[in-house]
Formats: C-alpha cells, sequence, structure tokens
C-alpha cells in the first residue's frame, strides 16, 4: 500500500472517530405540555427517551403558580419495569411554584432500565388564565454503576385560555351600558317635552 493511500486511510478514520459522539444517541428528559381550562384537575408526565442503563435520576420542575397549582406527585411507569424502586416525590412549593428534589432509584444488584418512558407524572390544577412555562432544572442520572449519564432537557408548557364565557359577559355589560346611557337621554328628552310650555 502506497504511503498517500496510507495516510488517506488515516484521515478517513480520524474523521470517523470524530463523528462517532454526533451519531451516538443521548438521553433526553422530557416536560410535557398541555391545553386545558380554568379549574380543570389533568396530569403532565416527565419522560425520558433514548435512556441505556438507568438505575436512579433526579430532578426539579418549575411552574407558574398564579396559573397552576400542583396538587400531588407520582412515580411513572419506568423504573418500575427494571425491578423495585425507592420513590422520593418532591417538595410541592405552590407559593414559589417549584417541585424540588423529585427522585427514584432501584433497589439491588440489577441493571437500570433502557429505552424510553415515564420517569414521574404531576398532577395540576389550572387556577387562572394564561401559559406558565414546566421548567426543568438540577437533573442528575445514574447508571447501574454509579456513573453519570448524559443528557439533555426539553422543557413543557400549560396553556389555559380565558374562559368562552367571559368575552359574551363583557358583551352583555357593554351592551347594559350603552342601553342604560340611552334610556337616561331618552328619559331626559321625555322631560325636557313635558316641560315646555304650550304654544
Amino acid at each position: 500500500m502506497s504511503q498517500s493511500r496510507i495516510v488517506s486511510v488515516v484521515i478517513v478514520l480520524a474523521a470517523a472517530l470524530l463523528f462517532v459522539p454526533l451519531l451516538t444517541a443521548q438521553a433526553v428528559i422530557t416536560a410535557g405540555s398541555a391545553d386545558v381550562s380554568v379549574d380543570q384537575i389533568f396530569t403532565v408526565p416527565v419522560n425520558i427517551a433514548d435512556v441505556s442503563d438507568l438505575y436512579a435520576f433526579q430532578f426539579d420542575l418549575a411552574f407558574d403558580p398564579t396559573i397552576l397549582q400542583l396538587l400531588s406527585i407520582s412515580e411513572g411507569s419506568f423504573l418500575p419495569s427494571a425491578g423495585s424502586t425507592i420513590f422520593i416525590p418532591g417538595t410541592i412549593d405552590n407559593i414559589g411554584g417549584n417541585a424540588t428534589s423529585n427522585a427514584d432509584t432501584l433497589v439491588g444488584d440489577i441493571p437500570g432500565a433502557s429505552g424510553d418512558g415515564d420517569l414521574v407524572d404531576f398532577t395540576f390544577q389550572a387556577i387562572n388564565p394564561g401559559a406558565s412555562p414546566l421548567a426543568l432544572s438540577n437533573g442528575i442520572l445514574l447508571d447501574s454503576g454509579f456513573n453519570f449519564i448524559p443528557f439533555t432537557t426539553m422543557d413543557g408548557s400549560v396553556t389555559v385560555p380565558e374562559p368562552a364565557g367571559l368575552s359574551w359577559i363583557g358583551c352583555l355589560a357593554v351592551t347594559g351600558m350603552l342601553l342604560a346611557k340611552r334610556w337616561r337621554r331618552a328619559g331626559r328628552r321625555a322631560v325636557k317635552i313635558s316641560r315646555s310650555p304650550p304654544e
């Protein structure tokens, strides 16, 4: 093999090694999104995708407490699919708008869960119209050897539109005000005419 051919092969192999990390799938934690109505109680999952050997995790979730109130936190189905778990629901702060230290771990000398699934379910109640982010932070993923698993996150959101009835109420209120003004004007005219001296 000629020297130029060897150099070409080395360059191709080096380029391939550089692109291998880019082709390797990385775990992604995703907060769900929802469109709901005022006073509705609903559940939003936080899911994981493309993970290998997940043994334990933790993360925080933030939301807008003027729009949403967090009622409960429950374990998703993903980690228990690999074995027995210890689930620690996060601390709920409906004033600051946080659910901190949501954590789950497998128990025993077993391999972790791999693939895609539901990590944690958050049950909210919508209390006011608006748009609330569901922001993930302080995440940690560990494999069965207690090594950190690299990952990325994708935040979610909840949209609560203005109730349709309010627009009709507003229209009725404006119409009522206009009619009241007309009636007052008509009343004043009637009084003027009644007080006018006859010709």
